[in-house]
């Protein structure tokens, strides 16, 4: 008897139903660039809290931040890339509101996901040595070679993942999926990293449908790597995706005004955007658009 690999679809509120408080979450892309936004909306939008957030940031660490949801941060930068740093992040951190914050050198954050995707308690490298990396992270040990150099190196931590969440731009049904896009930003690093992983999509399409238009060399996650699959179109609004679309420069702007504003334009803004699913805030983004363009 042959067996076909599983259909592991889902929705968006399937994925966050098999979350839970306290769990350590990795979140995929890079800054603005394609974010698996939706799923952290519903994030936002559910009683989840207590969380360890593992991510190269953007708004995804921003409004999970500014939430509240978020107990320990580990992160090598938070950026919107145009706006170098992510206000609503800034503001969480200046008024000390994340209680734990661990801030890696970014090749350090790599190999963490490395060890962890290795399944290894740590990997040396030489990046960190001399900096404050390890001045305001006592807890990160150095090790010796044990051949004849006897280097010091710093025996950077596996980052281990409970759920890694990511987004690309097509998948099958069964959790393989590609990247269109000029860059992987790690995402099969996160998913390697995690117990489990889910992958958000622009468009499943069939197995064959992968690399009709691309090079095989861009599938990047393999079934094997995904535990569910989530269609939801322009789901890493508003941060890239491409080529399906590029970041909303205008929305990021409105974004950022609000987070950088005063309590009630944050109010404004979650009102408008946030306080509805994900079909309600897509069309609140049209709407926006369409503002723009009279």
């Amino acid at each position: 008897m042959t067996r076909k690999p599983r259909d592991k679809r889902m929705t968006i509120d399937e994925v966050v139903a098999e979350l839970e408080s306290g769990m350590t979450i990795g979140i995929g892309g890079w800054g603005p660039r394609r974010k698996p936004m939706a799923l952290v909306r519903a994030i936002l939008r559910s009683d989840l809290e207590d969380l360890t957030l593992v991510s190269w940031g953007g708004a995804d660490v921003g409004l999970l931040t500014r939430a509240g949801k978020v107990r320990k941060l580990v992160y090598a930068f938070v950026s919107l890339d145009s706006i170098p740093l992510e206000p609503n992040f800034q503001r969480a951190r200046q008024a000390g509101t994340i209680p734990e914050v661990v801030e890696l050198d970014e090749g350090m954050f790599q190999t963490g996901l490395r060890a962890a995707a290795q399944r290894l308690p740590f990997l040396p490298m030489r990046a960190g040595l001399g900096s404050d990396v390890l001045v305001n992270n006592p807890w990160i040990r150095t090790v010796t070679s044990p051949y004849d150099d006897a280097e010091e190196l710093v025996a950077v931590p596996a980052l281990k993942l409970d759920v890694a969440l990511v987004h690309l731009n097509r998948a099958d049904m069964h959790g393989n999926a590609t990247y269109l896009g000029p860059d992987p930003y790690f995402d099969d690093l996160f998913c390697m990293a995690a117990d489990r992983a889910y992958v958000s999509v622009e468009q499943v399409v069939d197995t064959a449908g992968l690399t009709v238009d691309t090079p095989v060399q861009r599938l990047l996650l393999s079934r094997m790597m995904v535990t569910g699959v989530v269609e939801t179109p322009r789901g890493a609004h508003f941060t890239t995706c491409t080529p399906d679309y590029e970041r909303d420069e205008r929305f990021q702007k409105a974004y950022a005004a609000a987070a950088s504003g005063s309590d009630e334009d944050w109010t404004a803004f979650e009102e408008r955007f946030l306080s509805g699913d994900e079909a309600a805030y897509q069309a609140a983004v049209d709407a926006f658009a369409e503002e723009a363009a009279q």
